[in-house]
């Protein structure tokens, strides 16, 4: 950040909100240790990562350490071992690991808030091009076409993760065989050179990588996780739990920090400036311009009809409080969608796991300070966008037995 603009910021955005990180001297508060909170280099971390870069951590008297880590198993396990405080962080990497679905179970790690909706995509190889934009029911053809010359593989980034849900949610939306198809995991930055080198003939990950794809000619856009569930939850700021439940002020402090980067990142006219920042080679590294393009909604599909703009479904990091609020619902979701796929033989105590592993209390405390609005549809029915299938997190057995929760 240049001189000017922090000046700017102090006198300004920090002026409105001192009082709150401060003490009676009007010194800042002091943090009882650094926190160290990692992120995967996505379009997705912007919120943690401008929370650093505008010192709002700083604002907020938490002494945050923002680190880049390699893979979300990585995270995972830094986490799980108290070497990450927090970390930007599928939203469901915490129910595959409690389950046993991608770690050991019984682990726990905990959600604090939702980091952002929509903004992941599914990027075919270009051989898969008749399957087109949007047009899945032209899959299987694709795919059986493509068969004939070669295994059809398939990246996502960690089981049981979000990545990985879009990916077998569209499959089986689109009537294919998951056991005919090979699915594999690799960290979303390797996701672009590999494809490349032909390891794998499509990908589901967030942006950047998508866009990447696009601009080097090697994949096409088919379809965006908000074409399969408009404001979907997708990362979220996970905890270790030891630390949620020793440091909960500063935790709550954290939050607060999040929350405010998020809201300003929802101006669209900061984001131009955020996608410079975090395209830096200290963090996403990746062109500044395809970050902002997709962050604008402005999709370069490299394939007809050329160009797509999401509108009110672009990557959104608050929506009015909408999307931090992280949902026992949501939970359901993937758990129940574990069933489905194969990962779990029957279903867990979903709803229990749930509020064990979402912070929803701390949540709103933070939310109420911050004079959030909370929403109040938790665990109502709600429809995804790809198939139209409804889903009651009430009764998710029913989903199970129905025709639109069976994998085909």
């Amino acid at each position: 950040m240049s001189t000017q603009t922090r000046r700017q910021f102090l006198t300004g955005a920090v002026g409105a909100g001192v009082a709150a990180a401060t003490g009676l001297s009007g010194r800042p508060a002091r943090a009882a240790g650094k926190i160290r909170i990692g992120f995967i280099p996505l379009t997705d971390c912007a919120s943690v990562v401008m929370a650093h870069e505008l010192g709002l951590y700083r604002k907020y008297g938490v002494d945050v350490e923002v680190t880049k880590e390699a893979s979300w198993a990585s995270v995972r396990d830094k986490l799980i071992t108290g070497e990450l405080q927090a970390a930007h962080c599928l939203f469901g990497m915490p129910f595959s690991v409690y389950t046993g679905v991608g770690g050991t179970p019984g682990k726990e790690l905990k959600i604090a808030m939702v980091l952002n909706n929509n903004g992941q995509a599914i990027t075919l190889a270009n051989d898969l091009s008749s399957a087109g934009y949007l047009q899945y029911q032209k899959v299987p053809s694709a795919l059986a076409a493509l068969a004939k010359k070669e295994e059809v593989s398939f990246a996502m980034t960690f089981p049981g993760g979000t990545h990985d849900m879009w990916l077998r949610y569209w499959l089986a939306a689109a009537g294919v065989d998951q056991s005919k198809v090979k699915i594999i995991t690799i960290p979303p930055p390797q996701m672009v050179a590999n494809m490349k080198v032909g390891n794998m003939d499509g990908f589901s990950v967030g942006e950047p990588w998508g866009g990447v794809a696009v601009k080097q000619k090697i994949g096409f856009t088919h379809v965006t996780s908000q074409d399969i569930w408009k404001h979907h939850p997708e990362k979220a700021l996970v905890c270790n739990p030891e630390f949620a439940a020793s440091r909960r002020p500063e935790l709550k402090n954290v939050m607060k920090a999040v929350m405010e980067a998020s809201i300003w990142m929802d101006d669209m006219k900061n984001r131009d400036r955020a996608a410079k920042v975090i395209g830096g080679p200290g963090y996403v590294n990746a062109p500044a311009d395809v970050i902002d393009a997709r962050l604008m909604g402005d999709y370069d599909l490299g394939i007809a009809p050329g160009r797509h703009q999401y509108t009110d479904d672009t990557m959104l990091y608050h929506r009015g409080g909408k999307t931090n609020f992280p949902s026992y619902g949501h939970g359901v979701w993937f758990m129940t969608q574990y069933v489905r796929f194969g990962y779990l033989k029957a279903l867990p105590d979903t709803l229990g796991i749930a509020k064990k592993l979402i912070l929803q209390d701390l949540y709103k405390e933070v939310a109420k300070e911050m004079k959030i609005a909370i929403p109040g549809d938790d665990m109502k029915p709600f429809t995804l966008t790809l198939d139209k299938v409804k889903f009651d997190p009430r009764n998710p057995a029913a989903y199970l037995a129905s025709a639109g929760g069976r994998a085909k």
